[in-house]
């Protein structure tokens, strides 16, 4: 992993944003069918515009998501998950059960370790 070149870094140089995440997550609850941007944002509680498009047009250059344009004005953009998209839901989730099941123990050693610089 200390390697510039090593596939899991390069992995989680891509993926490992929380909207990432987020817009994987959301997109594999509506697998195989696919969602308007719009509709995407509204999901992804907190992203900016400008954020989920840069996160889209990431997922889509990396062959995650696969982007579709209908010819109507304005333009309606549509997004699904890829194979390999959807294949990425599997380890995200065992990460979001992880961060659900050892967060509060994370916290309360935040809490401690504050607590120990201040007093």
């Amino acid at each position: 992993m200390l390697d510039p070149r090593c596939p899991t870094r390069q992995l989680l140089d891509r993926i490992g944003t929380k909207w990432t995440s987020m817009a994987v997550k959301v997109l594999a609850e509506e697998a195989p069918g696919e969602l308007r941007f719009a509709e995407l944002r509204r999901r992804v509680p907190g992203i900016s515009q400008k954020m989920l498009s840069v996160t889209l047009q990431s997922l889509v250059r990396d062959g995650l998501v696969a982007r579709r344009v209908e010819p109507t004005v304005p333009p309606a953009v549509h997004y699904r998950l890829t194979g390999l998209g959807l294949s990425l839901e599997g380890p995200l989730s065992a990460l979001r059960v992880w961060a659900e099941t050892h967060m509060p123990e994370i916290d309360r050693s935040n809490q401690l370790a504050d607590e120990s610089l201040l007093g």
